[in-house]
């Protein structure tokens, strides 16, 4: 049992009308004791958005906003554990198809040869996320937003959303669930929004983090879905906007975990 402290402010500039969707508020799941504040302001102006509740507790707050400034403003403290991810039949089919971001389909042959055989899970999940570590190079600005996890393995670069395509695409080619989450997570340097991949293995699901940047016991769950395009922290439909600012925060009370990439680890 220990405390998390997560923050996020961000600033956008609208310069045609839109509709904005932002994921930036902690997941709330059984176990955990959460405090939190959340303003949204255009143009100065306090706005109430609606809150949108998806799958693994996913919260997306929706609103419209004219041309202008859209500020996000979060805080919260987070204590206790999360109970283990619900198993559903549902995710165990859904997180083993190919999607936009992690073409799982373009990998079975190389997938099969590589990682083939290796018929325990959970040396599977040690292989795969040692393999993307080492394939990849850890590039700020590398990548584009549209890249997919054959991109990623082609240009050897990318940040932690593209790691966790790769290794959910991989994992998936050798039959093995595997989805998205983005996650607050303290000790990670640079500090960001952070993305892994989860994993289904032993009867539960996993957390992989081929990037090494921050200790997964510590880390705290906001968003989970097929790829990015279900966990983005900003989304727009219609209009347009341009980011103008970000700062994103997370700290735990006390010391950080001790993790090793070789132990198999959960979100909590």
């Amino acid at each position: 049992m220990f405390k998390r402290d997560v923050s996020a402010e961000i600033e956008v500039a609208v310069t045609a009308p839109t509709t904005l969707e932002f994921q930036i508020a902690v997941a709330q799941l059984p176990g955990l004791q959460l405090t939190e504040s959340l303003e949204y302001r255009v143009n100065g102006t306090l706005v109430s958005p609606d809150e949108i509740i998806g799958d693994h507790g996913n919260r997306i707050h929706r609103f419209t906003a004219g041309e202008g400034s859209v500020t996000a403003s979060y805080r919260a403290s987070i204590e206790g554990r999360a109970d283990p991810a619900p198993v559903r039949d549902i995710d165990l089919t859904t997180y083993l198809r190919p999607s936009r971001y992690a073409e799982a389909d373009k990998f079975y042959g190389y997938a099969a040869t590589e990682f083939g055989q290796y018929a325990d899970s959970d040396t599977l999940l040690d292989k795969v996320s040692s393999w993307v570590g080492a394939r990849l190079s850890y590039v700020p600005g590398s990548s584009d937003p549209i890249d997919g996890a054959a991109d990623t393995l082609l240009a050897g670069a990318g940040v932690c959303r593209d790691y966790a395509h790769l290794v959910i695409a991989v994992l998936r080619a050798v039959n093995v669930p595997a989805r998205l989450v983005a996650v607050y997570a303290p000790g990670c340097d640079p500090m960001d929004f952070h993305a892994v991949a989860e994993a289904f293995v032993d009867g539960r699901w996993r957390v992989v983090d081929a990037t090494c940047l921050a200790p997964r016991q510590s880390m705290v769950r906001i968003a989970t879905g097929r790829d990015a395009a279900d966990t983005a922290f900003l989304d727009n439909h219609k209009g347009a906007i341009t980011l103008q600012s970000m700062m994103v925060g997370a700290v735990v009370d006390g010391l950080l975990p001790i993790d090793s990439v070789h132990e198999l680890a959960e979100l909590n």
